[in-house]
């Protein structure tokens, strides 16, 4: 006589969270079917493989784990912002894995409330925030002094070899991608990906769009050129976050439904927590070969000296003694953050302004971070309304009056303007007065070159599609 078998939806009915289990599970059920058994008894046999449903956990009360402010109020927009900073980081310390916050200078929202905002740190005990590094994962800024190099030499060649815009280069124009890397990415659980191992390739020597830029400068100490680029991990890091938020909600659902969805995590100590650290590494890694392949080929191609090269991230999460920081726009300041640290990081501030080179102070009160720019106090589309009549070329003209800026991928983005920022003198002052960084060097810059006013990738692919 032939029995129905038993299937994961026979298991879920009987209490059994789905996961890695269930395989195992289904081979005994079915074992034990095809020896006649009911699904009475097999029910009751597996009862004792039912894992306890773990407590919930509260949301914290709104002010019970304060953070620090590093911020001071200039005018009538700084208040705006720093009161939507603070309503944001109130709401985000009720998570009932974050133990200690901060908000440096350069802080302003960046979602619903109760969102990490640009400019925010948050410290979690067992807990990776896949919300909190967001989606650019990794984030990060690179420099590479070149020595007597010609600027204009130097941005010329970056030009011949950069990509900005959406999307990756086209079968032919690709970088190489290391074999090496690509072979520990299938490895992961989270990087073994259709998706995330070709855009490891096509993405390679890409710098994406928004504020994303390749400065040309020189230092101020020494006079020598440097380039400087700024991008995170493009599409392989937007779809490990994506990913990794899936994930985190599952975790959510159980844990802690109150939690809102742009806090959800995955507890580190879990097999999940452990895969998803791994996979950050290795797109770290990813990361920092993306920086390096564009240095080297603007070298190349500038047929410059090569002096020294430091980089380092500001979207990511970093693990310091039990905890996690979680830095969203807000750059490490402490010795050994990471095993290639050289203790000196860069602050870039806007098109018109010096990409800062400092010393972390590892200051107590930043919770050992320092800013990682400029930041906003009012949106985009608010600074595109107070523009008025102007154009973005004028005003390109009138904000960048001797620089070279040059927008590769389209017209001038108005929202990149120095005039979209904060006042870079005043986030200076406040570096200093909190004692978050000191200041090496300033490397003035020559020119850059960014995406520029772009359409979103989105509204290409829909048209593609027509």
């Amino acid at each position: 006589m032939t029995y129905d078998p038993v299937t994961g939806e026979h298991l879920k009915e009987w209490g059994h969270r789905p996961g890695k289990q269930f395989p195992a599970l289904l081979a005994r059920a079915n074992a034990m079917r095809a020896e006649g058994f009911g699904l009475v008894k097999i029910r009751l046999e597996l009862e004792g493989e039912i894992p306890p449903v773990p407590d919930t956990l509260d949301l914290r009360a709104p002010g019970a784990v304060p953070f620090h402010e590093n911020i001071e109020v200039e005018g009538a927009d700084e208040e705006d912002n720093v009161q939507k900073v603070r309503q944001t980081m109130t709401e985000l310390m009720r998570t009932p894995t974050i133990e200690a916050g901060a908000i440096m200078p350069d802080a302003c929202p960046a979602g619903p409330v109760g969102t990490i905002p640009v400019g925010g740190v948050a410290a979690a005990r067992n807990a990776i925030h896949p919300g909190m590094h967001s989606a650019d994962i990794c984030c990060s800024v690179m420099i590479t002094d070149l020595g007597d190099a010609d600027p204009k030499a130097v941005l010329d060649a970056a030009q011949s070899v950069t990509h900005f815009g959406p999307g990756g280069r086209s079968q032919g124009k690709r970088f190489t991608t290391s074999l090496k890397l690509l072979d520990a990415f299938r490895e992961n659980a989270f990087l073994n990906n259709t998706k995330i191992l070709r855009m490891a390739q096509e993405h390679m020597g890409t710098q994406g769009d928004g504020n994303h830029f390749l400065f040309v400068g020189r230092s101020r100490k020494t006079g020598r050129t440097a380039i400087v680029t700024h991008h995170g991990s493009r599409g392989p890091g937007a779809v490990l976050y994506k990913l990794g938020m899936d994930m985190a909600q599952k975790f959510r659902k159980v844990l802690s439904p109150e939690t809102p969805k742009q806090n959800a995590w995955i507890p580190a100590d879990s097999e999940e927590g452990v895969a998803y650290w791994e996979a950050l590494q290795l797109i770290r890694k990813w990361t920092k070969a993306n920086h390096n392949a564009l240095h080297q080929a603007t070298v190349e191609a500038a047929r410059a000296n090569v002096g020294d090269r430091f980089w380092n991230e500001h979207n990511f999460v970093f693990r310091r003694g039990d905890l996690y920081y979680h830095g969203k726009g807000a750059t490490p300041a402490w010795d050994g953050y990471a095993a290639d640290a050289t203790g000196l990081t860069l602050i870039p501030l806007n098109m018109s302004e010096p990409v800062l080179v400092a010393r972390g102070k590892d200051a107590g009160h930043g919770l050992g971070f320092s800013p990682h720019g400029a930041g906003r106090n009012f949106s985009r589309s608010e600074h595109k309304r107070r523009m008025g009549s102007v154009t973005p070329e004028q005003m390109l003209r009138a904000e960048t009056e001797g620089l070279d800026v040059r927008f590769h991928a389209g017209g001038v983005d108005a929202s990149e303007l120095p005039s979209s920022y904060k006042s870079a003198a005043s986030v200076v002052r406040q570096i200093k007065r909190y004692d978050l960084a000191e200041i090496e060097d300033y490397i003035d810059p020559y020119g850059c070159i960014m995406a520029g006013d772009v359409p979103p990738f989105w509204k290409n692919r829909k048209k593609g599609r027509r």
